[in-house]
Parts: C-alpha cells; sequence; structure tokens
C-alpha cells in the first residue's frame, strides 16, 4: 500500500520535468528552422507540437510546486490538489495549442497543396535527433513509473492508470506521444518526396494533430477526476478496511471514503461501530492505536478522520 517517499518522488518529478522542458524547447526551435526549409506541413505541425510541450511543462513545474505549500486558515486540506488543477490546463493546453494547429496546418495542406520542398535532409537529421531526445526523456519517465509499480507490486500499465501522481502521467504520455509525432512526420516527409506531393505531408500533420488530441482529453479526464475526488484502489481501500477491522474493540466499519488531497496524500474517513462496553479513556487509546496502525502501513495517509459509535 505504501508507496515512494513523498521527498524523492518529489524530487524525481521535478527532474523529469525539467529533462522533457529542456528536451522540447531545443527540438522546438529546431523543428521550426526545418520546417521553414522543407516547407513541410508535418515538420512544422511538430514544431507546434513540440512548443505546446515545453509551455505545458512550465505549467507542471507549476502544479508541482504550488502542490507542495503546507495548509493554511483558507485551505486546511492543504494545497494538494492544486496539482491536478495545473496539470488539467496543462493537457488543455496541448489540445488547443497543439493539436488545433496541427489539425489546421494539415487542412490547410490538403486544400492548398505545394510541391515545392527544400533541405529535406535537414528535416531528416532534426527528426532523428529529436526522436533520440524524446525517446531518452520517456525512458526516464518510464523508469519512475516502473520502479514505482514495482513498488507497489502493480504492472505497469495499472499503475499508469492509477497512479495519483499527474507529473509523471502526463510527461510519459507527452513524450509517447512526441516519438510517435516524429515517427509520422518522417513518414509523410518522405512520401512527400518520394511522390512530389504535398498531401501525405498534409495527413501526416492531421495525424499528429489527432495523435495530441486523443492524448490531451484523456489527460484532461484524468486530471478532472482527481480533481473532483478520486476514491483510492480498491487494494488500498480494502487494505485500510481490514486494517480498521482488525483493532480489537472494533465491531464494524460502517462506512469508509479513502481519497486523494494530492499526489501520494490520501484521506481516510471512517465511521466505526466499537464495543458499547468501551469508555472515556479506552475509546482514546483505540482511535490512537488505529490511526498508528494506518500510517505505519502507509506513509501516503495525511489525514484520518474517525467517528465512533457504539
Amino acid at each position: 500500500m505504501s508507496e515512494p517517499q513523498p521527498t524523492s518522488a518529489t524530487q524525481e518529478g521535478v527532474l523529469t520535468v525539467m529533462v522533457a522542458l529542456a528536451a522540447n524547447v531545443g527540438v522546438a526551435l529546431a523543428k521550426l528552422v526545418a520546417a521553414l526549409l522543407s516547407r513541410s506541413s508535418a515538420m512544422l505541425a511538430e514544431a507546434f507540437h513540440s512548443l505546446a510541450d515545453s509551455g505545458n511543462e512550465v505549467l507542471l513545474l507549476v502544479a508541482q510546486r504550488r502542490s507542495e505549500r503546507p495548509a493554511d486558515e483558507e485551505h486546511p486540506l492543504g494545497h494538494g490538489r492544486e496539482a491536478y488543477f495545473w496539470a488539467l490546463m496543462a493537457s488543455l493546453a496541448v489540445f488547443f495549442s497543439g493539436a488545433l494547429l496541427s489539425v489546421r496546418q494539415g487542412i490547410a495542406a490538403l486544400l492548398h497543396p505545394s510541391t515545392k520542398g527544400t533541405s529535406f535532409a535537414v528535416a531528416y537529421v532534426v527528426l532523428a535527433i529529436s526522436l533520440v531526445l524524446e525517446t531518452l526523456s520517456l525512458r526516464r519517465v518510464y523508469q519512475q513509473l516502473r520502479e514505482e509499480a514495482a513498488e507497489l507490486r502493480r504492472e505497469f500499465s495499472e499503475h499508469f492508470s492509477l497512479s495519483s501522481d499527474p507529473i509523471a502521467r502526463a510527461i510519459f504520455a507527452e513524450d509517447a506521444a512526441a516519438v510517435i509525432g516524429n515517427v509520422v512526420a518522417a513518414i509523410g516527409l518522405g512520401l512527400h518526396q518520394l511522390t512530389g506531393s504535398a498531401i501525405p505531408d498534409g495527413i501526416a500533420a492531421i495525424v499528429i494533430g489527432l495523435v495530441l488530441g486523443y492524448v490531451a482529453l484523456q489527460l484532461g479526464m484524468r486530471n478532472g477526476d482527481f480533481l473532483i475526488g478520486r476514491r483510492a484502489s480498491a487494494a488500498i481501500y480494502k487494505s485500510v478496511e481490514t486494517a480498521i477491522a482488525s483493532q480489537p474493540g472494533v465491531g464494524a466499519v460502517t462506512e469508509l471514503v479513502v481519497t486523494f488531497l494530492g499526489p501520494r496524500r490520501l484521506w481516510v474517513i471512517a465511521r466505526i461501530d466499537v464495543d458499547e462496553t468501551l469508555r472515556g479513556a479506552d475509546i482514546k487509546a483505540l482511535v490512537r492505536k488505529t490511526q498508528e496502525v494506518l500510517t505505519a502501513q502507509s506513509r501516503f495517509i495525511a489525514r484520518i478522520d474517525l467517528v465512533l459509535t457504539t
């Protein structure tokens, strides 16, 4: 049930975002130059993609920092869920700035095809370098998620779906889309060069936009789900319920909510029927013991609210 240490996970997340940001800024500029030289719609779509991703990484860094702020009078439960808000903004930025611009560029290329093209070699070199950088960034975030999945005894796909960390999920999805985009752009560019027609190039730009749109919608729905208040996984829920029910003096757990206050921060709310013979000090001891057991079971339980009834 426990996850990696919050401090190490946070540092790892920041470094992951910084690596992705550095890669995207560099390749975005290179792709813009290559797009101008090759006059490729697919290359321009990829430039839009990398520029959008660069902006998204900035928003993800904001999400990381603001979600770490402690609780205050106006926010008694802390600022953890702010990570999902900014990650949601980042996913929308992908859709509107990257996906729509790419699709628009592809449609324009189909409506007004051009046979002009120079410096195809430059475009291929830029795509190759971009593919290497994006693959390295994807590998890094994949290793981070895989290590977390192994510690939680989950399959990678299961952990990617259940993880409460919106930062790593966004970087992995964006890098995966970037790798696919580079391959699609190279195919479109190659067909453009071989056939002399810009139609394959325009189709490639539309495909890139559709991939970005799909990723953006998936990330947006997942972040919105956590922002509303997604419950913890069934395994975590069952583990918490079993831990509470096993305490001496607990008759039954009549109501239990285990949700996320933020990345790797669980909130446990439970209504418990206790032995009616328990009084005063015994009830206090039961509450204290239950809290100790839960926090020992998971270092990521940030808050526990128990309501006892007899």
